[in-house]
């Protein structure tokens, strides 16, 4: 399952905001990566969501496959959008 999502923070994804991002990827058992541009990263790992730098505003597109996919999905772009 893929989805479209813009990053609606308005501080973008800092440290904290990125470990709670991780935490909850990891609540799920699907495979979830985020990927923006040419670059994709586990959702699980700190540092390679880290690695992506988001900001307010940017698009990035969830992907999940696995058991979960959809709640992965929708509780990713939930967090992406407080």
């Amino acid at each position: 399952m893929r989805k479209n999502v813009t990053v609606e923070m308005e501080e973008g994804l800092e440290a904290r905001p990125i470990a709670l991002l991780v935490q909850t990827a990891n609540q799920f058992s699907s495979k979830i990566y985020l990927e923006i541009g040419e670059k994709r990263v586990n959702a699980k790992s700190i540092m390679g969501v880290m690695s992506l730098a988001l900001l307010n505003g940017d698009n990035v597109v969830l992907d999940a496959e696995g058991e979960d996919e959809a709640e992965a999905v929708a509780a990713l772009e939930a967090f992406l959008k407080k």
